[in-house]
């Protein structure tokens, strides 16, 4: 697995300044507050400095999922993608919009299970290219066009065009929720059901308590969020836009027996078949064989820091699950009136 870490890595960072980057990313926030910022550039740094060490470290669907005792990350996230699969009513013959595809693992669950067709759409050169490689490994290809959009702008897509769609933790990191959706609603045909999944503060949040918001200042900065909404926001922004809300909620929150959604980082045993490598101890151990590998050229220089940051987001998601302020799992289902 390294071996292909490795391999992955220098082709993805070929040229590139990882270690600066890094730095540079770091100051984001700073640069935000002086007006000198590209919201855009920022969450492309992110995503070309973390895509390869997030398929290493989770899994091709780099998202969470809500989690079941004594269940492996990969079947829960394997579950979730069937939900959503099951609430959009995805059959043959439909096209559905994949907003902010990542590296495509939902897009393969929602062709292989649905059979429909997935219009693959990313920002991201680098995260584009990859979902391309692994659909054609997988003989998928056929079924998927690509497009590198920014969905805050998608009028090279032209109005009801797709017969649903899905945003997977992408949509968080837009600057203006309502003209994302917007622009959503807009590709969509009348009718339509639109899935999403968004990173929120939840209804403990709040904004007078220092530590709540030094919790989503360190979230911001680490996942490149631009701002955290609320439920009530990203509802209010869906239907701004005209979108019926059918459902929504917080999906951490289950009948019957669950384990935390950041359980996976926070390495506790009995309750999750989960990797070491994405626990506390098992990042450090990361981090310190990476030290060891960029000496010896084996691992792009640089590559230590990107873990390094990492591992701090990763411990602000875990305050921000064990003090109740955060999810990744306000999941909504949204339809365009016919």
């Amino acid at each position: 697995m390294l071996t292909n870490l490795s391999r992955n890595l220098w082709r993805a960072h070929r040229g590139s300044n990882v270690k600066g980057r890094v730095a540079r990313y770091g100051t984001w926030f700073d640069r935000n507050k002086r007006g000198d910022y590209d919201h855009t550039e920022t969450v492309n740094d992110y995503y070309d400095l973390c895509s390869e060490f997030m398929q290493f470290g989770w899994t091709e669907s780099l998202h969470f999922a809500p989690l079941t005792p004594g269940e492996s990350l990969e079947d829960s996230i394997t579950r979730h993608q069937r939900l959503m699969i099951d609430r959009l009513q995805l059959r043959k013959g439909m096209t559905i919009i994949d907003i902010g595809c990542g590296v495509g693992g939902p897009m393969r669950r929602v062709v292989r299970e649905s059979g429909a067709k997935v219009f693959c759409l990313n920002n991201n050169a680098q995260q584009l290219g990859e979902a391309k490689r692994k659909n054609v490994e997988a003989g998928l290809d056929h079924m998927a066009e690509y497009m590198k959009c920014n969905f805050m702008d998608m009028s090279a897509i032209d109005t009801c065009t797709f017969d649903g769609g899905y945003a997977i933790e992408s949509t968080c990191h837009a600057p203006d929720k309502r003209q994302a959706f917007a622009e959503i609603y807009r590709v969509l045909k009348p009718g339509a059901l639109f899935w999403g999944q968004e990173m929120c503060m939840t209804d403990n949040f709040d904004p007078d308590d220092s530590r709540h918001e030094a919790i989503k200042r360190d979230l911001m900065l680490g996942i490149a969020l631009h701002d955290i909404a609320t439920f009530a926001e990203v509802n209010r922004a869906l239907e701004a836009v005209g979108f019926e809300v059918i459902e929504a909620a917080d999906r951490d929150i289950q009948d019957g027996p669950s384990t935390p959604w950041y359980q996976p980082m926070q390495g506790r045993r009995g309750t999750l078949r989960s990797a070491f490598r994405r626990t506390p101890l098992g990042r450090k151990a990361m981090i310190g064989a990476l030290r060891v590998a960029e000496a010896l050229r084996y691992f792009p220089k640089g590559s230590t820091a990107v873990v390094q940051l990492m591992d701090r987001t990763a411990d602000a998601y875990v305050a921000g699950g064990e003090s109740g302020v955060f999810t990744p799992l306000y999941c909504f289902l949204a339809r365009k009136p016919a």
